[in-house]
């Protein structure tokens, strides 16, 4: 089940606007567009300090602006994207002489983090430079792909890969080949994507790419802000999420299908993840449907 509002604003007399679209997706996709839009700003126009549930990109399309992080401050203008983390305190406001217009791009999903460890997008790297029409127009693409057909949702998401794609590529050039520490991370996640269902753990990840726990642990909180059990948890209780709302498996069943030999612990650990049980989470699901039909 899938849920949507647009909504659009336009000040006549100093020419802003707002047109923004939101989607109440699922965070146990592999990819999902939350929101996506664009908007001239006013003049000194802000928002924050305050957080999001999932990732955020700006592209500034003209004027400037900035945006402020964990403490640091960043200066953008045209051309420049910023990205917010998830449950980061940020802000960003609008210059008062040359207030921005950007568009934007909300989304969240399980191979999201690996997806932006392709590209040059970090913790401590959270602006990019790429003045390019094409990444502009992709990413407005994703706006106008917008609607709450199924065919409508598949094409957002379809057009947010090409919009990373293309990223990785603009900016594939100047990614230093000495980035060992992304090549762990990155050969990590897929070791955990394609082997979350068996019974592994930070021991057997850390031998897949031959390093050392206290060494893989490092690079984790250095990439992630999460350790890799905290990673391998939050995967493995998104696809039990997937599981409960696309299949009619017991939560026994589920909880053996996502690496869980006991159905209690798994629910212990889906409840605190999640803040409901497996129960819980699955009636309400039922409920959403109900108030669709």
């Amino acid at each position: 089940m899938t849920s949507e509002s647009a909504t659009g604003n336009h000040n006549m007399e100093n020419g802003s606007f707002k047109y923004s679209y939101k989607i109440k997706t699922k965070e146990s996709l592999a990819l999902a567009v939350y929101n996506t839009g664009m908007q001239q700003c006013e003049s000194g126009y802000s928002w924050g300090p305050a957080v999001r549930d999932h990732f955020l990109i700006h592209y500034v399309i003209s004027g400037k602006g900035s945006y402020e992080c964990a403490g640091k401050s960043y200066f953008l203008q045209a051309g420049d994207l910023f990205l917010v983390y998830p449950n980061e305190v940020v802000s960003y406001c609008a210059d008062k002489d040359e207030p921005w217009q950007y568009c934007w791009v909300g989304f969240n999903g399980t191979e999201v983090q690996r997806m932006l460890n392709l590209t040059p997008f970090r913790h401590d790297n959270l602006v990019l430079s790429l003045p390019d029409q094409e990444l502009y127009r992709r990413l407005i693409d994703i706006y106008e792909a917008r609607g709450n057909k199924p065919t409508d949702e598949l094409n957002m998401i379809g057009r947010l890969y090409l919009f990373l794609g293309k990223m990785v590529e603009l900016q594939g050039a100047n990614r230093p080949e000495s980035d060992v520490t992304s090549d762990y991370i990155e050969t990590a996640l897929k070791f955990i994507q394609y082997n979350y269902s068996h019974s592994i753990d930070i021991t057997s990840i850390a031998a897949s790419i031959k390093i050392s726990r206290s060494h893989l642990y490092r690079v984790f909180i250095k990439h992630l802000r999460l350790s890799p059990n905290d990673y391998l948890t939050q995967y493995r209780i998104n696809r039990a999420c997937a599981l409960l709302r696309n299949s009619n498996l017991t939560i026994s069943n589920i909880a053996n299908s996502v690496g869980y030999d006991d159905p209690l612990y798994f629910s212990r650990v889906f409840k605190k993840v999640k803040g409901v049980s497996p129960t819980i989470y699955l009636k309400n699901i039922d409920l959403e449907d109900d108030e669709t039909n």
